[in-house]
C-alpha cells in the first residue's frame, strides 16, 4: 500500500486518548445559548423573539445574503432572550432557548427530487457550512464557477487529541461516503478521494466494508501521519500531486476538498431530513477527568461538557476551543457549542506551553517546518514593530496558521499570534 504525504511539516505525539471511545449523546442541558454566527460571511437574521416556543429543528434565525447560513434551535423549549455574548474569537448575537425537556422535533420536507439544484437548496436550508473549523456555507462552495474535476473528503484529522471524526468514520463509514458521494453528485462527479492518516487503520478497514458492500465508487487514499497533513493545499498535493498557486482556492487546480462531517450532515439533511443542530466533538486532555467523544447539540456551554465528563482536574492550566494547534486558549467556560467546534481541550501544567517566550534566536526552525515555504520569524518581527506592509511582503496572508512554526520554535515564540494580528491589521489597513 503506498502511504502519500506532503513537503515538510513536523511530527506531534498524537495523543489519540479517545480513539476507541464511541461517540455517546450528552445530556441537554437546561439552557442553550446559540449563536447567530456559526460560519464564515454574515451572521444570520434572528428569526424569533422573547417568549417564542420551539422545537428541536426549528429555524431561529435566517441566513442573510448568499454566504450566510440558517440557524436551528437544538432543544425544544421557549425562547428567553436575544443577546449579545462573547465567543473565543469575539462576540456575536446568542439566541437563549429554555429547554423544556420534551425534546419534541421539527424536521425539514422531504425532498421531491435529487437533482443538483434540489440537493443544493436542501443543503442551504439545512444550514450545513463546513464543519473542520472554516464553517464556509455549504451550498456555496459547492457551486464553483470555474470547472472541477476531483472532489476530496479530508479525512486525516491530524491535530494531536482529536477523534471525533475518526469516530464518525468507524461508526457511520456508510453515512459519510453516502454525504460524500451525494456532494460528488452535485459536483458532476462520479467518484471522490477520502485521504485518511495511517494511524487509524479502523477507520481505513470501515470505508473498506462500506465502500465494498454498498458499491461506493471512491478512493480511499492512505496517508502518512504528519502534521499538518489536514490543511486543504497540503491534502490536495499528497491526494493528487497538484499545487494551489499561492493566493489561489483549490478550484484554480481543479478541485474541491470537504470535511468528513459535512458529508455526514449532507446525508442526514437529504436522507432523514434533518437540519444541523448538533455534532460530533471530542472533550479530551490530562486537565479532564473523563476524555470522551460526544454528541452535542448546538448552544451547549462548555461548561455542561466540563460536568457531563466529569470535571476539571485541579491540575488544569489551560482551556482549548478546538485543537492544540490551531485553537483558541479561553478564558473559563462562559462560551457555547457551534458548528465547527471539533474539540474543548482541558490542558495539564504537563501538556501545556506556559513558558514565557524569549528572543528569536535566528535558528530557522521555523522555517523548515512551514509547509506553505514561509519565513514565520520574519513575519513575526515585523508584526511586534507595527510594520504590517513587511509582515504581507513575507507572506503573512498565505500562512495557514497551522502552528507548525511555534511549535517548532526553540524560544517558544508565539507566532501564530503575531500572524493572526498580521493578518487583521492588513485588512484594516487595506494594504
Amino acid at each position: 500500500m503506498q502511504v502519500k504525504t506532503f513537503k515538510k511539516g513536523i511530527r506531534v505525539p498524537h495523543n489519540k486518548r479517545t480513539e476507541d471511545s464511541p461517540l455517546v449523546e450528552c445530556c441537554a442541558p437546561n439552557t442553550v445559548y446559540i449563536s447567530v454566527s456559526q460560519h464564515i460571511g454574515k451572521p444570520a437574521t434572528p428569526a424569533v423573539a422573547v417568549g417564542d416556543s420551539v422545537k428541536a429543528g426549528t429555524l431561529i434565525a435566517a441566513a442573510d445574503g448568499a454566504v450566510s447560513s440558517n440557524i436551528f434551535s437544538s432543544v425544544s423549549g421557549s425562547v428567553v432572550a436575544v443577546e449579545k455574548r462573547k465567543t473565543p474569537t469575539g462576540s456575536a448575537v446568542h439566541i437563549v432557548i429554555e429547554n423544556d425537556g420534551k425534546y419534541e422535533e421539527q424536521k425539514l420536507p422531504p425532498l421531491k427530487s435529487r437533482d443538483k439544484e434540489s440537493v443544493l437548496k436542501r443543503i442551504s436550508e439545512a444550514g450545513i457550512v463546513g464543519m473542520g473549523g472554516a464553517g464556509f456555507p455549504t451550498h456555496v462552495k459547492y457551486a464553483p464557477k470555474a470547472p472541477v474535476d476531483t472532489f476530496i473528503i479530508n479525512a486525516a484529522e491530524c491535530e494531536p487529541y482529536i477523534t471525533c471524526d475518526h469516530r464518525l468514520l468507524v461508526e457511520h463509514a456508510f453515512e459519510v461516503l453516502s454525504g460524500a458521494a451525494i456532494l460528488a453528485g452535485v459536483l458532476g462527479l462520479d467518484g471522490f478521494i477520502i485521504g485518511v492518516e495511517d494511524n487509524k487503520p479502523d477507520a481505513i478497514r470501515a470505508l473498506e466494508s462500506a465502500k465494498a458492500e454498498h458499491g461506493i465508487k471512491c478512493e480511499i487514499s492512505v496517508l502518512k501521519s504528519k502534521y499538518p497533513q489536514g490543511a486543504e493545499k497540503q491534502m490536495i498535493f499528497a491526494t493528487t500531486g497538484r499545487k494551489v498557486p499561492v493566493g489561489g482556492l483549490p478550484s484554480d487546480v481543479g478541485v474541491v476538498v470537504g470535511n468528513v462531517h459535512t458529508a455526514y450532515s449532507v446525508y442526514d439533511a437529504v436522507e432523514n431530513n434533518t437540519p444541523l443542530y448538533r455534532r460530533a466533538l471530542t472533550v479530551c486532555g490530562g486537565g479532564i477527568h473523563e476524555a470522551k467523544n460526544l454528541w452535542v447539540r448546538t448552544g451547549t456551554r462548555y461548561s455542561d461538557l466540563d460536568a457531563f465528563c466529569g470535571g476539571a482536574t485541579d491540575d488544569c492550566v489551560k482551556i482549548i476551543s478546538g485543537g492544540p494547534m490551531m485553537g483558541f486558549a479561553i478564558e473559563g467556560e462562559d462560551y457555547s457549542v457551534t458548528k465547527t467546534t471539533g474539540a474543548i481541550l482541558y490542558l495539564s501544567r504537563a501538556e501545556a506551553n506556559v513558558l514565557q517566550p524569549k528572543p528569536c534566536i535566528n535558528c530557522a526552525k521555523c522555517a523548515k517546518a512551514c509547509p506553505m515555504n514561509l519565513m514565520p520569524m520574519y513575519i513575526d518581527a515585523y508584526a511586534l514593530r507595527g510594520d504590517f506592509a513587511s509582515a504581507k511582503k513575507y507572506g503573512a496572508m498565505n500562512c495557514i496558521e497551522c502552528g507548525c512554526c511555534a511549535y517548532s520554535c526553540p524560544a517558544k515564540r508565539p507566532i501564530v499570534q503575531s500572524v493572526r494580528l498580521a493578518k487583521r491589521k492588513i485588512k484594516e489597513a487595506k494594504l
